[in-house]
Order: C-alpha cells, then sequence, then structure tokens
C-alpha cells in the first residue's frame, strides 16, 4: 500500500472494494479481525490460534490476504511480526453506503439486538419491569 493510495485517506473506490470485500467473506479471515479488534498488536504465533482447524500456513495466507485489503498492517519487530486491525477501509465502506441518519438508527437497531439477546432470563418471569420506556413517532402516511 502507498501513500497515494485512497485507503489511506479514507476514500474507497470500486477497486478497494474488489480486494476489502472478498477478504471479509471466509470466516477464518473475518476470526483474524475479530480476534485482533479484542487485542490489537498480536503476533502471527498468537494469531495461528484463532481459527480453529488452520495451520500455520494457511493463517499466513489470510493474513496476507488481509494486508492487501488494508485491513491489516504489519510491524516486524526481530524475529517477530506483529499484526494490527485498521478499521479505515471498513469505515470508508460504510460511509458510502450510509449517511449520518441511516447510521446512527443503524446503531440504534443493532444496540436493541445485541441488548434482547443478552438478556439472560426471560421477560415473563419477572413482574416488574426493569425498564419503561414510551416512544412517540410522529409520521405522516
Amino acid at each position: 500500500m502507498t501513500d497515494e493510495s485512497p485507503i489511506v485517506h479514507g476514500v474507497t473506490t470500486s477497486e478497494d472494494d474488489d480486494t476489502v470485500l472478498p477478504a471479509l467473506a471466509h470466516s477464518g479471515r473475518r476470526a483474524l479481525l475479530d480476534a485482533l479488534h479484542a487485542r490489537d498488536g498480536q503476533s502471527v504465533s498468537d494469531l495461528g490460534e484463532v481459527p480453529p482447524g488452520l495451520g500455520r500456513h494457511a493463517v499466513l495466507k489470510h493474513l496476507g490476504v488481509l494486508e492487501d485489503a488494508g485491513l491489516v498492517t504489519t510491524h516486524k519487530t526481530g524475529r517477530t511480526r506483529l499484526c494490527y486491525l485498521n478499521p479505515v477501509p471498513l469505515v470508508a465502506l460504510a460511509q458510502r453506503w450510509l449517511d449520518d441518519y441511516a447510521l446512527d438508527w443503524g446503531r440504534a437497531l443493532n444496540q436493541l439486538k445485541t441488548t434482547t439477546e443478552r438478556r439472560q432470563t426471560p421477560m415473563t418471569t419477572n413482574p416488574v419491569p426493569l425498564h419503561r420506556h414510551a416512544v412517540i413517532i410522529d409520521a405522516t402516511p
């Protein structure tokens, strides 16, 4: 990736989409990105334990695809290669497809989904609600 790359400046083109979207398509690569999101700056050896059933060479190949797409950056310190998540291409894609209004609604709905799915006890076992909110939506037909 050069300094002239649109990924560095946060602007994506269809050429960038041709590498970013396929890089995200593989579950093993998404697992690597999730691991870096949880703890950035992991070594290749640490990341080798993330995707189950993949050998070191497969992990290196997946990291290469992610690095080519700009989703991962690496830094070599001695014999250790540290990997870092680069969210810029993902943010650029999201900004391209979502305006501020849609982004806020998407965040709110994702938060509602996460909160609802994390709830450990069914709502019917507790006769008194923990929270009670009302939303009034003014819309024209």
